[in-house]
């Protein structure tokens, strides 16, 4: 009975340490609503939804901290808050870390896939030519791109068409996440926000 009790205790005060809180959802245009409608619907782990937390980065407020390792993405609030999303980001052998700043970001953006990556999957071949924005497009709904000293590092932070591969390791370098989510950052972030993927 003692050792149940403490264990109880214990337990309590781990979960009251860990100060989660939800984050309501942003509005959504018309189109927003449509687009995301047509993506497929995926149950997410608890721990790939969005929460306040207290911040683990130590950056500045208004800064991207992207964890690849475990699979988050977190927005430094002021007060050592900070909004932490679940992301899917870069397999082993694509991924990319570094510093780099937004530089512009689109609404259901249209994709180009980069030449190394029709190399790599020729299947891509007739998108050479780019891809209208809407739900069969791989940058979801919204899109920031990422520059280091003025030049398009061609790596993004971007919604995804394949919201089963958050909490993986799965894109070519690029940062995804769930749509609602992306569009919750999009409206938060200037340009200008700085960006550190580790």
């Amino acid at each position: 009975m003692k050792q149940t009790v403490i264990l109880a205790l214990a337990m309590s005060t781990l979960l009251g340490a860990c100060q989660y809180k939800s984050v309501n959802a942003p509005a959504l245009s018309s189109r927003d609503a449509e687009y995301i409608a047509l993506v497929p619907k995926f149950e997410h782990h608890l721990t790939h939804l969005p929460y306040e937390i207290t911040d683990p980065t130590g950056q500045a407020p208004g800064t991207i901290v992207v964890d690849t390792r475990e699979k988050y993405l977190y927005f430094v609030l002021p007060n050592k808050k900070a909004i932490r999303y679940g992301v899917a980001t870069g397999d082993e052998a694509f991924g990319w870390t570094g510093e780099a700043i937004v530089q512009r970001k689109a609404e259901w953006p249209r994709w180009t896939p980069p030449a190394e990556m029709i190399a790599r999957w020729p299947h891509l071949a007739p998108r050479a030519g780019g891809m209208d924005g809407g739900p069969d497009n791989p940058l979801g709904a919204r899109a920031l791109y990422l520059y280091q000293n003025g030049r398009d590092t061609l790596y993004r932070i971007h919604g995804t068409n394949e919201p089963e591969t958050i909490g993986r390791a799965a894109s070519s370098g690029c940062i995804r996440m769930r749509n609602i989510d992306v569009i919750d950052l999009f409206n938060r972030v200037p340009n200008g926000t700085k960006v550190i993927v580790t």
